[in-house]
């Protein structure tokens, strides 16, 4: 692991100093290597801002459109100027959990818009996730992402009465998530999501960082402010 994590940082310090620079300088590998075991505090902070490195080059290569909401897949306030992106899934339970984590998050800052990217990774995904983009035909798509997850039901029935709590004309649901937009929508959220290297649900994009996994609302904020203040693209954080 440490000669992995070695053979990482000689790789960023060549990178950023420049091939030439870095022979000029007389800085050969192993003086480096051995600076660095001397110094080992040094390890994560290089190996962090390597991650933040390649995070950006893959941000980049997604282009600005992952920022841009389908329709009215967005929770909290459409006009924020801090954002979050969310890919998720409503069969996957660390989502489910991660969903409360989002609340807590809007509650305490109104300024706060969540894009959700509906990423259907599990068996029988597909189709709740369309009636969920469907939902935003009907301007009732917070309502709806929220009542599927505290339902916690993806059958015909679970999703069914999920539309029925929060008002939705369900054969209308149905006939809108039937849509070829709707079908292109989830098509490229997962070309994004595999563009971007995520391995599974929930992932995050916050403040230009990208993060997997269920994380606490704290951890989310964090990288929402650090992008806000500098620490991340202004693409991510605004």
């Amino acid at each position: 692991m440490q000669r992995t994590l070695l053979t990482i940082v000689l790789s960023l310090v060549a990178g950023f100093a420049g091939a030439a620079a870095f022979t000029y300088s007389g800085l050969g590998d192993r003086q480096v290597e051995r600076y660095l075991l001397a110094n080992p505090e040094l390890l994560p902070r290089v190996v962090a801002e390597l991650e933040k490195v390649q995070a950006q080059e893959r941000l980049a290569s997604a282009g600005m459109d992952i920022f841009k909401p389908f329709d009215g897949a967005i929770l909290g306030n459409p006009n924020g100027k801090h954002t979050l992106v969310k890919f998720t899934d409503y069969n996957c339970g660390y989502c489910r959990a991660s969903a409360e984590e989002v609340q807590k998050l809007l509650a305490a800052d109104p300024e706060l818009k969540v894009i959700i990217r509906e990423w259907p990774i599990f068996g029988g995904s597909d189709k709740v996730a369309a009636l969920a983009l469907a939902a935003t035909r009907q301007g009732k798509y917070e309502a709806f992402h929220q009542a599927l997850f505290a339902g916690g039901d993806t059958s015909e029935a679970g999703m069914a009465a999920a539309a029925r709590e929060v008002g939705l004309d369900l054969e209308k649901l149905k006939a809108d998530a039937a849509s070829p937009q709707i079908a292109y929508e989830l098509n490229r959220n997962t070309q994004w999501a595999q563009e971007l290297g995520f391995t599974g649900t929930p992932s995050w994009i916050a403040g230009g960082r990208i993060i997997e996994g269920a994380v606490p609302a704290e951890t989310l904020a964090e990288a929402i402010a650090g992008g806000d203040s500098g620490g991340g693209s202004g693409a991510g954080g605004k």
